[in-house]
């Protein structure tokens, strides 16, 4: 006689337990996930895809452009825009590093001296970024006007021969030089660095500063060893999104600047809309300046370390 299998008994309950039982699949956060999924795709990839297929093609917009896998744009795009990546990273970098020594003291006061007062000081600095960003920039042509109280100041305190020297400024001149780009880019980005940061430094709990201090602690020491490391989320947060949006600005360069000041936005603009045959090769400087970007900060942030940040 063959022996029949008898169905295995639970052992807390004393139930059959099917020898075939799967875990039904939870089918809901993919569903959640669906709207976010078709957004990145339509918005974020196929443009993407579409700039990369555009950056191997050759034609014209009279003829049609074909994807012909010239890679010889590529080789365009590196080896005859160089000066403009220079200028690109060069002012985005120094955005970075400004806007985060101003940021930090402006976040610092807001979240630990701020009191009742905090909610009225983040409205102000948020309140400038409701205007245009266009009209913003164009107010820096009158603030740096050659007449007004800016460069009036710097002749005062003679700032100007240093900057000059550097080659920032010209003569008497602040605005149409390096100088005028990088003020522009500093006020404009300015608050993506303080809200991360003030947001960073509102979580500190104060008695942790208290005990710094009963310990004898200086204040820079408390700051340095305290209160610097527990804001590191911030600082990161903070220089990536001005760092990102900075390096594909070009409004500054292209109002507040001179010839002599292109970054890498003026030439994809120009490529696109002001040449015929422009397309691939605008779509490769594109391509590079995205690779090159991406590189720069997936380094940066596995320096720093992201794990308060993920």
């Amino acid at each position: 006689m063959t022996a029949v299998a008898e169905p295995t008994v639970g052992k807390a309950e004393g139930t059959p337990v099917p020898q075939d039982h799967k875990p039904r699949r939870n089918l809901t956060p993919w569903i959640l996930l669906l709207p976010g999924l078709l957004w990145l795709t339509v918005f974020f990839l196929l443009p993407i895809l579409t700039s990369v297929s555009a950056s191997v093609q050759q034609g014209d917009y009279d003829n049609g452009f074909k994807l012909t896998w010239h890679w010889a744009n590529y080789q365009h795009a590196i080896h005859d825009y160089g000066t403009q990546y220079l200028h690109s990273g060069i002012y985005s970098v120094l955005t970075t590093v400004l806007c985060l020594a101003l940021g930090y003291p402006v976040a610092y006061f807001i979240a630990f001296k701020g009191g009742k007062w905090k909610s009225l000081l983040m409205a102000l600095v948020i309140v400038p970024s409701f205007t245009s960003f266009l009209i913003r920039t164009i107010a820096w042509e009158t603030i740096l006007a050659d007449q007004g109280p800016v460069v009036h100041a710097l002749k005062s305190a003679h700032v100007l021969g240093l900057t000059d020297t550097l080659g920032w400024t010209t003569g008497a001149h602040v605005i149409n030089t390096p100088a005028a780009v990088v003020c522009g880019m500093v006020y404009n980005f300015l608050p993506f660095t303080i809200l991360p940061l003030y947001t960073s430094l509102e979580k500190i709990d104060p008695r942790l500063l208290e005990a710094g201090n009963d310990l004898y602690c200086s204040t820079f020491t408390t700051w340095r060893r305290i209160t610097l490391p527990l804001s590191m989320p911030g600082v990161i947060g903070g220089t990536l999104l001005t760092f990102i949006p900075a390096i594909g600005d070009y409004i500054n360069a292209q109002l507040l600047g001179n010839p002599n000041t292109g970054v890498v936005g003026q030439k994809i603009e120009d490529l696109f809309l002001r040449q015929t045959s422009g397309y691939p090769v605008g779509s490769a400087i594109s391509v590079v300046m995205m690779v090159g970007t991406l590189i720069l900060v997936m380094s940066y942030i596995r320096k720093a370390g992201t794990e308060d940040l993920l």
